[in-house]
Order: C-alpha cells, then sequence, then structure tokens
C-alpha cells in the first residue's frame, strides 16, 4: 500500500467526517463505477466471441462477469488485474480492464522491472490480436492491404492502447511520490522546529538562572565584605566605648564609612538591574532579557567596585572603576583598619591582566578575607600575589582563631562555592581546605586566557 493509502486509510480510522474519509468514499465509488463498466463491457464482448465460434453465450458471460469485476482489486492487486487482462486479451475482450490495469499498475509502487514486463507482454498481446483480427476483418470485405500498411496499423493500434496509460501512470506515481516526500519533509521540518523552539526555550531558563546566579554572586562580593567589616567595626566599637572614647568615635566613623559605601554599591547594583541601557524601565522579551541580564552583571561588576582604579580590559583597555588587582593594597588595608593582623606579599614582577582575571583574583581575595572576619576573628593573615608567565597564583592563608571576640556574622555557605564558580569559568584552579597549624587556606591560578583570545 502506497504512503498515500496508509495516510487515507489512518484519517479514515480516526476521522469518519474527516477529509481523508471523504477521499476514501469517493475513491472506492470509482472503483465500483468502473467495475461495473468493465463487467458490462466483458460480458457483451465475451457472448460476441462465443457466438462468432460458435460457443455458448453464457459460457462468454459466466467469464465475462469475474474478469471485469476484478477491477475492483486493481488499488490492491494491480499486477492480478493485469495479468487478468492479459489472459482474456485473446479473447478480444477487457480493453477497460487492460487501459486502466496498466495505468494502476505504472502508478503504484510495483518495482519498474515488473511494470516493463507486464506492459511489454500487454503489448505483445494486443499486437498479435490486432493482427490477426484486421487481416480476417478485410479478407471478409475482400480488401487485401499491404504488409506494411498492415504492421503500422496494427503497431500504431497496440501502442494506442498500451503506451498512454503507462506513461500516464508513470507521471501520477511520480508526482504522488514527490508530493508524499514533500510532505513527510515538511512534517520533519515541523519536528525539528518544534524541536529547536523547546531546545531554545529550555536554552532561555538556563542562561536566566545562569545570569540570575551570577547576579547574585557579584551583589554578595560587592555587599558582604563592606557589610561584614561594619560588624566587625561595631563589634569593636561596642568592646571599647566606655574605656577608650577616643577609638570607639574612630570605630564609629569607620561604621558610618563602609555603611555609606554598602549603600551606595547597593544602590548602583539595583539601578542597574531595573533600567535598560538608555535607563528606561521596558518589559523585553526571553531573549532581550537573557542578553540584558548578561549585560548587567557585566556592567554591574565594573561600576561597584571596592574602590580600586587602573587595571585593563580582555583587550588591553582601560578598566574604569571595575576592580583590579592594583586594589589589594586598599582592600588588606581595610582589614587592618577592622583589627585584622593581615599581611600582603607579591612576587614576581607586576603586570597587568585580562579584566575578567583581574576581577576574578580580587574577588577571591576580598572573600577569602571576609571568612577570616567571620570564621577566625582576631587570627593573623597571609596574602600572597604571585606574578607569573601566562598566569597568576593568589594565597590566602589564616591562622587559628586568638580566640578573640565573635562578631556573630552569619554565613550563606556561598563564599567558597562563588569563588571556585569563578576561578573555574576562566579555567583556573581553586584549592581550599584547612591546614595542619588549625587555620584554612584558599588558593587559586588563573591563567591570562582572555585577553591573549
Amino acid at each position: 500500500m502506497t504512503t498515500t493509502g496508509a495516510i487515507a486509510e489512518a484519517g479514515a480510522r480516526g476521522a469518519p467526517s474527516g477529509p481523508w474519509w471523504w477521499a476514501r468514499r469517493r475513491s472506492m465509488a470509482l472503483d465500483v463505477a468502473l467495475a461495473l463498466v468493465s463487467v458490462l463491457e466483458c460480458v457483451l464482448e465475451g457472448v460476441q466471441f462465443a457466438d462468432e465460434h460458435g460457443l455458448p453465450g453464457v459460457l462468454g458471460a459466466v467469464v465475462g462477469i469475474p474478469a471485469g469485476a476484478s477491477l475492483l482489486l486493481r488499488r490492491r492487486w494491480p499486477v492480478a488485474v493485469v495479468l487478468v487482462s492479459i489472459a482474456i486479451t485473446p479473447a478480444e475482450m477487457g480493453f477497460l480492464l487492460s487501459i486502466v490495469g496498466l495505468y494502476t499498475l505504472a502508478a503504484s509502487e510495483v518495482p519498474r522491472r515488473i511494470t516493463a514486463v507486464l506492459a511489454g507482454a500487454s503489448l505483445a498481446g494486443t499486437l498479435i490480436v490486432t493482427f490477426v483480427r484486421f487481416q480476417q476483418d478485410m479478407a471478409q470485405d475482400g480488401y487485401q492491404p499491404g504488409f506494411w500498411v498492415v504492421v503500422a496499423f496494427t503497431v500504431a493500434m497496440a501502442l494506442g492502447l498500451t503506451a498512454p496509460p503507462v506513461l500516464l501512470g508513470l507521471y501520477v506515481g511520480a508526482r504522488r511520490r514527490l508530493v508524499d516526500s514533500l510532505r513527510e519533509r515538511a512534517d520533519g521540518l515541523e519536528r525539528e522546529l518544534s524541536l529547536l523552539a523547546d531546545r531554545a526555550e529550555e536554552r532561555a531558563v538556563w542562561a536566566r538562572n545562569e545570569e540570575r546566579t551570577r547576579i547574585a554572586r557579584e551583589m554578595h562580593d560587592v555587599v558582604a565584605h563592606r557589610v561584614s567589616l561594619m560588624v566587625v567595626h561595631a563589634a569593636a566599637l561596642q568592646a571599647v566605648a566606655l574605656k577608650d572614647p577616643e577609638k570607639a568615635s574612630k570605630n564609629a566613623g569607620l561604621v558610618g564609612d563602609m555603611g555609606r559605601q554598602a549603600l551606595t554599591e547597593l544602590r548602583e547594583m539595583l539601578g542597574v538591574l531595573r533600567t535598560s541601557a538608555d535607563g528606561v524601565v521596558a518589559e523585553k522579551p526571553v531573549a532581550a532579557q537573557t542578553q540584558r541580564l548578561a549585560a548587567v552583571a557585566a556592567v554591574a561588576s565594573a561600576r561597584v567596585s571596592a574602590g580600586a582604579t587602573g587595571g585593563h580590559d580582555d583587550d588591553g583597555g582601560p578598566v574604569g572603576d571595575g576592580p583590579c588587582l592594583d586594589g589589594l593594597a586598599d582592600l588588606v588595608g581595610q582589614s587592618r583598619a577592622a583589627g585584622m593582623a593581615v599581611e600582603l606579599s607579591v612576587e614576581g614582577a607586576e603586570r597587568t591582566y585580562g579584566r575578567r582575571v583581574e576581577r576574578t583574583a580580587y574577588r577571591v581575595v576580598q572573600e577569602a578575607l571576609t571568612n577570616v572576619h567571620k570564621h577566625a576573628p582576631g587570627a593573623k593573615a597571609q596574602v600572597r600575589l604571585a606574578h607569573r608567565e601566562g598566569e597568576v597564583a593568589l594565597q590566602v592563608e589564616n591562622g587559628p582563631s586568638d580566640g578573640g571576640a565573635d562578631a556573630g556574622l552569619p554565613s550563606g555557605g556561598n563564599g567558597l562555592v562563588g569563588m571556585r564558580e569563578r576561578v573555574s569559568a576562566l579555567g583556573g584552579v581553586f584549592v581550599s581546605g584547612p591546614t595542619e597549624a588549625g587555620g584554612f587556606r584558599v588558593s587559586a591560578v588563573i591563567p591570562d586566557r582572555v585577553r591573549a583570545a
């Protein structure tokens, strides 16, 4: 059964009132009408053939009825219909059966070699019967045409009855297969487009989640460090408020400065999130929102720095206000002002790196010092920075807590995770863990691949 036939049958079963059902009903009606005409033709020609040869007319009718009715099976068994038409050709029966059968055979999915053999057999049978019959008719009329005239007439008649239905059937079959192929290709493209749309939606959701995580990490790095220092200064203020009013006043001023800086950075971050590039709040499609979120993280990182300046971007240009390695001294100084005993050592010739490399290195040191304030109050810390060929190495190590007053800083458990994600995103290596002396060490090696790319 052809693809079109299968689709029509499926449509007829699934939707009794659908277009495929009506098409199948029309095809059945056409087959029944052709079969009735073919039966009538075969019966009349069978009776005439029986009379001419002295046989009972009933015999011609008995042969003609099943032969003509076989046309009902032309769609399912076209080869059988053509064989029946070839078999009754000597009796000069079934011209409609032969024409319709050859057309159906050529239009079906039967192999072309079988179609060629059966069409050749039908042509040969028609040629022989026409040649004999033409000579007999001419002899009865007393006319004796030349041999080549008989041959030309016979060949023209045989080709006229055989070639047109075969050629038409080949054309209709090729066109039907082309339509089926185009329909299958269209269905395949529709399925692929549906899959692509689903994947695009999944990628958009994933991108939104990634950007939200990145923005949350930026806000954590920008605000948490200053708020932690505020808490440390507030604890120191509480401890010395009565004993050393001068130091208490100094700590109070530091707390106020830290609070103002934290609020300024938070406002800048929220301002970037709430406005588009031109400063107008706008609702955008998913793809535009995703692209905007990606820009927010980069812009926010550059705008809300820890007060460091200088550095270079990924292409060697100036960073602007983005945090960079030049600001490590100020960062360490802020921790010293909060009472931490911290040292900074730099190895190798000082150089600049890509913007993302410098920003990531700065954030690693910032978060590591924040963790010292939280988890090891009063501990000594050592910050080491090593400039190497093609990479920068960082290490922040602290000793055990000396039992100082705990500032009660809350911990969300995202600091180490955020540092690891930042370093891994640049193809670097991040290691953290306790030391044998009871302290904690954070190490990172970040390759300078961004600018080289």
